[in-house]
């Protein structure tokens, strides 16, 4: 049977975390890129439960309490990951796919020992909800039109403190305009941030890709 006019039609991404438990994340067969789930997203959410984010004198993870942003966080599936993990986590993205976001949080709210909330973030715009500044900032794959650069990079500048980690993982593109606007990026971001590169032994080992880099960037002091 077809969808209806008021129906969306999904279709499911697993990602099995470490723990066993399964995120089930949906996506809509049709819609703009924040509607499925890029790798660079997986690869991510999977970054976030590795040995570097738990303390070995406790065993406790470094995310349970901590507060975390999502920038165009599409799908949610990274800062789902991060809510399951105990992060009191905030996804953000355009009006549009505040539904999808919605659904996937209800969809996968047995697994979350922390929370997560969907709210509009128009980069570039008033970040007074998100104030104080959280402890971590994550996006994937935001890097791919030029138009927001500029946007983007305030956004950063806006939500960030002194102490606030970003965490950007994002896919190599050599076609088109893709590192044109990578080189905009970064010379943009390097007047206010230094960046830290993660090797590729510091990720998860299964998912990984020498295309996808993630970076950590702080604040400059």
């Amino acid at each position: 049977m077809a969808a209806g006019a008021n129906e969306v039609d999904y279709f499911v991404r697993e990602i099995e975390k470490n723990d066993g438990c399964t995120l089930k994340v949906k996506q809509c067969y049709m819609g703009d890129v924040g509607c499925v789930v890029w790798d660079a997203a997986i690869v991510l959410a999977k970054y976030l439960e590795t040995k570097q984010f738990y303390d070995p004198s406790s065993g406790v993870n470094v995310w349970a309490g901590r507060s975390v942003v999502e920038l165009g966080a599409g799908t949610g599936v990274v800062g789902l990951m991060a809510a399951t993990l105990g992060a009191l986590v905030t996804v953000t993205d355009l009006e549009d796919l505040q539904t999808l976001l919605m659904v996937n949080i209800q969809e996968n709210q047995a697994l979350i020992s922390g929370s997560v909330t969907a709210k509009v973030l128009k980069w570039g715009e008033d970040v007074s909800d998100f104030q104080p500044p959280p402890h971590y900032v994550l996006m994937a794959d935001c890097i791919y039109y030029e138009q927001s650069i500029v946007p983007l990079v305030e956004s950063l500048k806006l939500l960030s403190g002194p102490e606030t980690c970003i965490i950007c993982c994002y896919e190599q593109r050599t076609e088109g305009v893709n590192p044109k606007v990578e080189m905009q990026f970064f010379e943009l971001l390097q007047q206010s941030f230094n960046c830290e590169e993660i090797p590729s032994d510091k990720q998860d080992p299964e998912f990984s890709s020498p295309d996808i880099r993630i970076l950590h960037i702080w604040r400059k002091v």
